[in-house]
């Protein structure tokens, strides 16, 4: 693998991270001016008729999804949903650093839950990580004290449903196109924050507010073309720890635009969560390696004489 390759898709990660971070800041600069069910069922719209375009562009549209794939896509549409609303709504009344640090927990609660339902093979260096991990979430939240609020409980019921979302998606055949499914997802979550939004007013769109739903939209978009392409280049063993950069991001991001600085404990436990993810995607990129190597060496062997 030539190094240029693994530069290419780290900036393409790095890229990624910054363009869903902005994304979040923009949506966080529409709270207290317009519900959430609006802005979702909003930046929805746009987002699906964007994906609608690349996929007809691609080719997509004109791919069926297999019958197996119905319920993978279904429960990963409720992972979209759930994790959609939860994350916008802490979004909206939590220091953007938070959100973001309590999220940096998604491969620790990916590996342990795979291991939970997919029976994963997971080692006790993985598990002690994942449980240092979480030590790290606790600091972040830490419930039982003044900074403890209902929204530090919804930031952990979008890790939740990410989760979810993320092993449906394991469950995908590998013929699916990607852009099918994201257009599924895209719609379903337009169309339901469209009839929740009609439980409440709409609040009237200024100029300033649909920039901002208009550049989230764009934002999202680009965050996932460039995580699809991260996909096709690089080793995901070397790019994969640069998702971390999501969390420089909102740091910046929340002292820049919205004066928010965490606070010291709220650092360490988001530093612990990160050295925990990093130290579990070193493991899982080691394990692969072995079980690859594993299976050249018997393939060498050759099958066995009768």
């Amino acid at each position: 693998m030539a190094r240029s390759d693994n530069l290419t898709g780290a900036f393409l990660m790095m890229g990624a991270m910054a363009a869903f971070t902005v994304n979040d800041a923009m949506i966080k600069g529409l709270a207290g001016q317009i519900p959430v069910f609006q802005v979702m069922f909003l930046r929805g719209v746009l987002t699906t008729l964007l994906v609608g375009v690349i996929a007809w562009r691609m080719g997509a549209l004109a791919r069926r999804l297999p019958r197996a794939d119905w319920g993978p896509v279904f429960w990963r549409m409720v992972g979209e949903i759930g994790s959609a609303y939860f994350f916008v709504t802490a979004l909206f009344n939590m220091p953007i650093a938070n959100i973001s640090a309590i999220m940096q927990a998604l491969p620790l609660t990916i590996t342990l839950a795979a291991a939970l339902f997919f029976r994963e093979p997971v080692g006790w260096r993985r598990m002690s990580a994942i449980m240092a991990g979480f030590v790290g979430v606790m600091l972040i939240v830490r419930p039982g004290t003044d900074g403890f609020n209902v929204y530090s409980v919804y930031g952990l019921a979008a890790v939740a449903f990410v989760t979810l979302r993320d092993l449906a998606t394991r469950r995908l055949s590998r013929d699916v196109p990607s852009m099918l499914v994201t257009l599924i997802t895209s719609f379903c979550i337009m169309a339901a924050f469209g009839l929740a939004s009609l439980t409440g007013e709409w609040a009237t769109l200024d100029m300033r507010s649909v920039a901002l739903i208009a550049g989230a939209s764009v934002m999202i978009i680009g965050g996932y073309l460039c995580s699809i392409m991260v996909m096709r280049v690089g080793e995901i063993s070397f790019v994969a720890p640069f998702r971390y950069t999501s969390l420089l991001w909102a740091l910046i991001l929340g002292w820049l635009i919205f004066g928010d600085w965490p606070q010291t404990i709220t650092l360490i436990g988001a530093a612990i969560v990160v050295a925990s993810g990093l130290f579990t995607l070193y493991r899982e990129a080691q394990v692969s390696r072995r079980a690859r190597a594993e299976e050249k060496r018997q393939l060498s062997l050759g099958p066995r004489p009768r």
